[in-house]
C-alpha cells in the first residue's frame, strides 16, 4: 500500500476530523498564518498536516521520534497534498534535531508539539518564539515538560495542554495506548499473550490502557507505580501491584508507561527473568535505559526485526524498538477512530489560538466548548443519541432549598 492509499483510508474513518476540516475549507481560519508540527508522522496524522493547510495555513511538520515516521507517507503528504515534510525514519540524533528546526525556522505562528522536542528548541531563538502566537502539546510527557518550562519562566508564549482534555487522554491514553501496544508487541514478536505474566510500569491513563488489554487477551498482569492514589486503584482493578525489583524476576514482558526515565536499568535486569521481553510505550527511550544497558552488556545482537537480545549473565533479555515508542516503532500506531478524537481537539485548538489566544505565557487548558464540540460531533457521525435534563431537572440540580 503506498502513502496516498495509506492517507485516504485514514480518511475514510475519521469523521469527526471531516467535519472539521469541511468547515476549515469554507472559513479559512489560518488564512495567511504559518503552523509548524512535531508528531508522529504517519497516516492519521498526515490527515491532520492536510485539515490545517485546507484551513488555509502554510504547514511544516517533522517528527517527533527518529523510528516512528512512515516514509511512504511523509512522501505522499509532501508530493500528493502540498505539505512541507522534514522527516524520514531511522534519523540519527543530529538529522532529527536538525528537521525540527527545519520546521521552526520558518518563524511560525502557531506550532504543534509532541512531547516538547520543538517547543523546547523553538524558545532558544528569540525570531522563533517572538513570532508565535501560542501552540498545543499532546502527551503527558509533553505537559509536565510545558509546565517545568513554566515553573522556570523559560515559556515565552501560551501552550495548551492538549492532553488533559476529556476527549484525548480518555481516549487516546488509555484504549489508543492500550491497544496499538499489543499490536507493536505482536508485531514485533509474533507471541502469544494468554497466559504470560505481564507487567506494566506506571499506572496513568496509558499504563490503564496497556493493563486493561493485556488482562483481556488473558494475561496475567502486575501493576508497578511510585503513586500510594493509583496503587489502590490498580489493586481494586484487580491487578496485582509489586515493586519493579520483584516484578521483574518473573516478567515475561515488561511494559513501561510513566515518562521517567531509568524505570528498568541494567542492576535491575540482573533479577529479570530469564527470556524477559522489554518494551517502551512512554515517550523517550530512556524509560528502558538502553544506553546504559549497552554500556554494560554490550551492543546486542538483533535476532527478529526490531528485536535485540542482550545477554545478561547467563539470562538473555530482549529490547524492542531500541526502546522507542513500541506502537510507533514496532506498530501502526493508534487505532484511526482515536486519533479521530485526539487531532480534533488539536485542529480546533490551534483555531482557537488563531483567533483570540491569550498573551501570557502560560500552560492553558483546553476550552471545555472544545472538548464538546468533539463529542457531539462524534456522536452524531456514529449516529449516537443521548438524553437531555428536562428543565424541572436543571432547576432541581441548581437549587440548594430541595433535598428530597
Amino acid at each position: 500500500m503506498n502513502g496516498r492509499n495509506k492517507i485516504q483510508w485514514a480518511m475514510k474513518w475519521m469523521p469527526v476530523l471531516e467535519s472539521i476540516r469541511n468547515d476549515f475549507v469554507s472559513k479559512k481560519p489560518f488564512k495567511n498564518l504559518k503552523i509548524s508540527m512535531a508528531l508522529h508522522l504517519e497516516a492519521k496524522t498526515a490527515v491532520l498536516a492536510y485539515t490545517l493547510k485546507q484551513g488555509g495555513a502554510n504547514v511544516r511538520i517533522s517528527g517527533c521520534n527518529p523510528l516512528s515516521t512512515d516514509d511512504e507517507v511523509a512522501l505522499s503528504l509532501k508530493e500528493d497534498y502540498g505539505v512541507n515534510v522534514f522527516a524520514k525514519r531511522g534519523l540519527t540524533r543530529d538529522e532529527y534535531y536538525e528537521d525540527l528546526y527545519r520546521t521552526i525556522e520558518s518563524e511560525p505562528d502557531i506550532i504543534i508539539d509532541d512531547g516538547g522536542d520543538l517547543t523546547a528548541l523553538a524558545l532558544k531563538d528569540k525570531s522563533v518564539y517572538g513570532n508565535i502566537k501560542g501552540g498545543n502539546e499532546e502527551t503527558t510527557t509533553g505537559v509536565l515538560r510545558l509546565k517545568n518550562m513554566e515553573k522556570a519562566k523559560a515559556l515565552k508564549f501560551p501552550m495548551f495542554d492538549v492532553n488533559d482534555a476529556l476527549m484525548k487522554h480518555l481516549f487516546d491514553n488509555r484504549y489508543g495506548t492500550g491497544q496499538s501496544t499489543i499490536d507493536g508487541l505482536l508485531t514485533a514478536t509474533n507471541l502469544v499473550i494468554a497466559g504470560k505474566n505481564v507487567v506494566v510500569g506506571g499506572y496513568g491513563w496509558c499504563g490503564r490502557g496497556i493493563a486493561n488489554k493485556m488482562r483481556g487477551l488473558g494475561a496475567r498482569v502486575t501493576v508497578t507505580e511510585i503513586d500510594p492514589f493509583k496503587s489502590i486503584e490498580a489493586h481494586m482493578d484487580g491487578f496485582v501491584v509489586r515493586p519493579m525489583k520483584e516484578a521483574i524476576g518473573y516478567a515475561d514482558f515488561l511494559i513501561t508507561a510513566t515518562g521517567v526515565k531509568d524505570i528498568v536499568t541494567p542492576e535491575l535486569l540482573k533479577d529479570a527473568k530469564d527470556g524477559i521481553i522489554l518494551a517502551n510505550s512512554g515517550h523517550f527511550n530512556n524509560e528502558v535505559a538502553v544506553d546504559d544497558i549497552e554500556k554494560k552488556f554490550g551492543r546486542g545482537k538483533e535476532v527478529r526485526k526490531n528485536v535485540k537480545q542482550y545477554s545478561i549473565g547467563k539470562k538473555k533479555a530482549y529490547v524492542l524498538s531500541d526502546g522507542r515508542l513500541v506502537n510507533l516503532a514496532s506498530g501502526q500506531g493508534h487505532p484511526v477512530e482515536i486519533m479521530d478524537l485526539s487531532f480534533s481537539i488539536q485542529a480546533l485548538t490551534a483555531q482557537y489560538i488563531a483567533e483570540n489566544s491569550p498573551k501570557r505565557p502560560k500552560v492553558y487548558p483546553v476550552p471545555n466548548e472544545i472538548d464538546l464540540e468533539v463529542a457531539n460531533t462524534y456522536l452524531h457521525s456514529y449516529g449516537i443519541k443521548i438524553d437531555e435534563l428536562t428543565r424541572e431537572q436543571l432547576r432541581y440540580i441548581n437549587s440548594w432549598q430541595e433535598g428530597t
